[in-house]
């Protein structure tokens, strides 16, 4: 077919001609308010951005791929060893060794107690070949003493290895709330790691400025980026403290941020930690180098009930942080809330990875976010408030000081509770959980069950601080579920709603949907029907549904003709508590008087009214 040329010359849009045809749509209501979302950190998110002229853009110490990384976490080495050995069989190239009792590990985490035990842990893998990050918590540098250990027991030139040793003493105390001995202590301790291992040609990265403690406890985007940064800050003046050149300690730290299901908001996260050490190495005297940036899959964003979809929720998280500019990246199993990770949840935590590397190769665009408007007007607002934050932590005497104050925790405390809230009332659905929940899914397999490990004992501590919390945004609706899951194991049967649903399938519908997903995100199994026109066969449905709960459900027009007649029925037959979809309007109390107790409709406190209704639907 030959090439068809278009003479025609359009002209280009402007954005007033846009904004006029919004306003013909949105008929009177607010730009701003109707289109125009807001983050936790007050950053507005438009819906349409003109190209950034003369953006610069992010570069990554290497160019190209980025690592995929997985989590070796089982508790005995040598199943760990041969499930890692899989993984890097099926396409990993790096792997992140958790160990137990660190934060990471969940109640996990291989045991090495020994430089055996790690040699078991690690037969079988090249280190030479792979790049290896580990995550010890409050035990790295008992951890990274023994990895050396083994390196150099296998004959390795430590020069020639990828390692991260991530010590994170700052992210120890802010997760586990202690430190055993001062700060200046500690610092006497990183100088003398760093001096040790440069004496023996270590090449790595000895210390970590890591995002996850923060992230976890709720923080917002620019909360974690000015924790993540002050961490950063600290180490490089303990270290300078110590005598070591500025130039060296910075080489000798990595960073890690967490990665969710928030695309444009992780993309600008991570984008805008480079521009911001960049400016630390600036005001340091020195000339910006890229860092090394490790991403892993947020733990806040993963659930348990539904978990098939922490899949569609990883693979924005890892998209995010590719296209981001992470260098590698370690993926959190789907079934990682359930216990720990299997076979096939390991490869479908690499594969999502491979698929975008192999398959959509997003690696082959170095900042392809740079000049996009919406992109790099986050980037740019995430700067300026996390620049912002950092500085209220200098004021506050550094990071550590702002934990022993309790300062930062308050903020982030502050944080969670908006963010909570937009949960309860349906602003920020889950879906799986409390939108679209599937009160008959099939459980999955994991290997061991999830654990809750009780927290160290509390040894001596010269430093100490209240701890941040390590919470799932889902946590709330999963125990209205475990309640539902009691009574199902208690009684044969789950805690029942019947959807009185009024006139016909057309009518109805839409508010009987809204209260099926309603209900059910509480583990109260939603009673559906064909709808009623008839109190006598409403009468006769009701009491054959043994429900202790009803719902009403129709449309405004309906409501106004048949809803009080539907109340009193519903009463008479022996419903003691009668809910009804939609907003009571102007009719509310004339509502109330004929039976109606509560109201359900987008925007109320979903968790606080099915928990209240589990307590009547259980009694």
């Amino acid at each position: 077919m030959d090439d068809v040329s278009f003479a025609a010359d359009f002209p280009e849009a402007t954005r007033e001609q846009w904004l006029a045809r919004v306003a013909g749509v949105l008929k009177g209501a607010d730009f701003a308010k109707t289109l125009v979302a807001r983050s936790q950190d007050g950053l507005a998110i438009g819906p349409l951005y003109p190209k950034a002229e003369g953006a610069a853009g992010i570069a990554r110490a290497q160019a190209g791929r980025w690592l995929v990384a997985q989590r070796m976490d089982h508790p005995d080495p040598d199943a760990a060893r041969d499930l890692a050995l899989r993984d890097l069989d099926g396409g990993a190239d790096a792997l992140t060794l958790v160990t137990r009792r660190a934060p990471a590990a969940r109640g996990f985490g291989v045991t090495v107690a020994t430089v055996e035990d790690l040699d078991r842990a690690l037969a079988g893998v090249m280190l030479d070949l792979i790049h290896l990050r580990l995550d010890a918590g409050g035990q790295g540098r008992v951890m990274a003493e023994r990895l050396i250990a083994l390196a150099e027991r296998r004959g390795h030139t430590l020069a020639e290895l990828s390692l991260d040793l991530g010590l994170d003493p700052i992210g120890a105390l802010a997760s586990q709330g202690s430190l055993a001995v001062a700060w200046n202590e500690v610092s006497a301790r990183m100088g003398a790691v760093l001096a040790d291992l440069s004496a023996k040609g270590f090449a790595g990265r000895v210390f970590l400025a890591d995002g996850r403690a923060y992230h976890e406890a709720g923080a917002s985007e620019a909360q974690e980026l000015a924790a993540v940064l002050a961490t950063g800050v600290s180490y490089l003046r303990a270290l300078a403290a110590q005598g070591h050149a500025l130039e060296a300690a910075r080489h000798s730290l990595s960073f890690l941020l967490v990665a969710d299901a928030d695309e444009f908001l992780t993309v600008a996260k991570f984008r805008a930690l480079r521009r911001l050490w960049a400016r630390i190495e600036q005001a340091c005297g020195l000339e910006p180098r890229p860092l090394r940036l490790h991403a892993e899959t947020a733990w806040r964003m993963t659930t348990r009930r539904d978990p098939w979809v922490n899949l569609l929720r990883a693979t924005v998280a890892t998209f995010a942080a590719g296209i981001g500019g992470a260098d590698a990246i370690t993926v959190v199993p789907f079934t990682a809330a359930l216990g720990l990770p299997d076979g096939l949840a390991r490869r479908l935590a690499r594969n999502t990875q491979l698929i975008l590397l192999e398959e959509a190769q997003l690696w082959r665009v170095a900042d392809p976010a740079a000049g996009a408007g919406g992109f790099e007007a986050l980037t740019e607002g995430l700067c300026e408030t996390a620049w912002g934050l950092f500085q209220a932590l200098e004021r506050e005497g550094g990071l550590v000081e702002s934990l022993r104050q309790g300062a930062l925790q308050g903020r982030i405390a502050a944080v969670r509770t908006r963010r909570d809230k937009a949960v309860a009332t349906g602003q920020e659905p889950i879906t799986g959980t409390s939108a679209f929940p599937n009160l008959a899914e099939a459980p999955v397999t994991v290997l061991l069950p999830a654990v809750r490990e009780a927290p160290p004992e509390p040894g001596p501590a010269a430093v100490a601080v209240t701890p941040l919390p390590s919470l799932r945004t889902a946590e709330g609706f999963e125990r209205l579920r475990d309640r539902s899951d009691a009574h199902l194991a208690r009684t044969g049967a789950r805690p029942r709603v019947f959807l009185a649903n009024l006139g016909p399938v057309s009518a109805f519908t839409a508010r009987a949907t809204f209260a099926k997903n309603f209900f059910e995100a509480g583990g109260i199994e939603a009673l559906m029907n064909d709808g009623f026109s008839d109190p006598a066969k409403l009468r006769q449905a009701y009491i054959e549904s043994k429900a202790k709960l009803s719902c009403i459900c129709s449309s405004d027009d309906i409501y106004v003709a048949h809803a009080e007649e539907a109340s009193k029925t519903l009463r008479d037959a022996g419903s003691s508590v009668i809910y009804m979809a939609g907003r009571a309007g102007e009719r509310e109390e004339q509502l109330i008087r004929a039976g109606i107790t509560t109201f359900i409709y987008t925007g109320c406190d979903t968790l606080e009214l099915l928990s209240e209704a589990l307590e009547k639907a259980c009694a």
